[in-house]
């Protein structure tokens, strides 16, 4: 079978690799690639910044947001031949910590865990692969051609939990969100917020194309205004911040109504400095008992809220959201960014 795999760590070491097909273990699918998604942390391991190899190996399969169809399942279980399923990305550590020996594997507590694609294991990026049943997780057949948005909605599923949680301190009733950030995250971030039923407003840079267009189609607000402009008319009660700006989390963090909670799901380049009155900062979220919380990652209950939310969501508006298909051959193609991309695909079968 053909892989596309890399050399972590290395870059410009992306290629199609030759590799014996797959034998699924005892309690295993096999699976026939469709897609992976790609991202900004695959083009990071292409560029030699990121990624770990599996154990005894060099090269790394790439491709964490899955789609595939079971060819072959363990007989008795809950899987069938044909049934449309996606990987989940990260395995618990072996230890295990406190956090993933309960199942909450995405909070790991000594960054032993292991991530298929990323960190030594090998992803899913190849025209078959293995999974565990129990990291497996069945989509609605008719996401077929969206499917592999699935691990970009866990991700989002587990913010707005995260909101929740932090949300249930007290009384708490949020009318109004903003989501910073019009890329995969921050759309998907915006469904599941219309889905709530919040008046939902998204801002972005893009003033034309296929951003606005989708949030319009959404039933959502567009913004391509500064931040600070926005919240000053808004003053929302939850921001879903997805670009790691560090301007915009900052005008983010002091721009909500009082009591407002701030998820973090963009992840910030270093080196980058901007001057803040940490003072302000600091006094205005004491005194509005505001909240800024990071999330990453997803665990299997955020799996199983992402795949709920997809299914009731207009597939046409989730068709929308994939704006170049690449054949596997072409793979160097979707490892480049576009101005108006929001999703790049590699199709495998």
């Amino acid at each position: 079978m053909r892989a596309l795999t890399v050399v972590p760590q290395h870059a410009d070491t992306a290629a199609l690799t030759d590799l014996p097909d797959p034998r699924p273990d005892d309690g295993e699918l096999l699976v026939e690639g469709i897609a992976v998604g790609i991202c900004g942390t695959d083009r990071e391991i292409v560029q030699g910044r990121y990624g770990w190899p599996p154990p005894g190996h060099d090269r790394l399969v790439l491709g964490h947001e899955s789609l595939g169809r079971v060819r072959h399942a363990p007989p008795g279980g809950d899987f069938t031949a044909g049934d449309l399923v996606v990987g989940v990305v990260r395995r618990p550590d072996p230890v295990p910590c406190g956090a993933c020996a309960r199942g909450e594997f995405d909070m790991c507590r000594n960054g032993r865990y292991t991530e298929r694609g990323i960190k030594e294991l090998p992803g899913y990026g190849s025209e078959l692969w293995t999974v565990e049943t129990d990291y497996a997780v069945r989509l609605d057949p008719k996401l077929e051609r969206v499917g592999m948005l699935m691990e970009p909605a866990s991700v989002v599923a587990k913010a707005w939990e995260q909101v929740d949680r932090v949300g249930a301190r007290s009384w708490y009733e949020p009318r109004t969100a903003l989501v910073t950030g019009a890329g995969p995250i921050g759309l998907l971030a915006a469904l599941l917020g219309v889905q709530r039923g919040l008046d939902v407003h998204v801002l972005d840079l893009a003033d034309d194309g296929p951003k606005p267009a989708a949030v319009s189609a959404l039933g959502a607000t567009y913004h391509s205004r500064p931040v600070a402009e926005v919240t000053d008319k808004l003053h929302p009660d939850v921001v879903i911040e997805a670009t790691g700006v560090g301007r915009v989390v900052v005008d983010a963090m002091g721009g909500t109504a009082a009591y407002g909670i701030v998820c973090l799901t963009g992840v910030s380049p270093g080196g980058r400095t901007i001057p803040v009155d940490a003072g302000a900062t600091n006094r205005e979220l004491v005194l509005e008992n505001d909240v800024v919380v990071g999330s990453v990652n997803a665990n299997l209950r955020h799996y199983a809220v992402a795949a709920d939310a997809l299914a009731a969501a207009d597939p046409d508006w989730l068709a929308g959201l994939i704006t170049r298909r690449v054949p596997l051959g072409r793979f160097a193609e979707a490892l480049t960014a576009r101005p108006d991309d929001i999703k790049v695909v590699l199709t495998l079968d």
